[in-house]
């Protein structure tokens, strides 16, 4: 079980989820931040700052969304960073990768976060 970032968050990347996670577990692709499903700690702290509302808990994902547990997963695999388990995010372990799901989602418009 654990936390996984949806398509909201492809070309917004606000960073947020990044700062408030405190075992590190969210790491930068191309376009969208993904979280190692086996180093979340379901904490939930991601989820109340995320400003898009891109992250699910993954039991609570339905339908066509469902794909995105399997993205956040294989985006370590070797077929995308072959990072494995990296044991946490470390300044300068980011990827110009994205998972295909990722990748082939419709590029938007650049958008400026606002403080609500």
């Amino acid at each position: 079980m654990a936390y996984v970032i949806t398509d909201p968050c492809i070309d917004v990347k606000d960073g947020d989820c990044t700062t408030a996670c405190p075992v590190d577990c969210i790491y930068e692709g191309g376009r969208s931040f993904y979280i190692h499903p086996d180093e979340c700690i379901n904490c939930g702290l991601c989820l109340s700052v995320c400003p898009v509302d891109a992250i699910l808990f993954d039991e609570d994902i339905a339908g066509h969304k469902q794909a995105y547990i399997a993205a956040n997963r294989e985006f370590f695999g070797p077929d995308v960073t072959g990072w494995g388990a990296p044991g946490g995010w470390e300044r300068g372990r980011t990827s110009p990768l994205d998972h295909p799901l990722m990748a082939a989602f419709p590029v938007r418009k650049a958008t400026t976060m606002t403080a609500g």
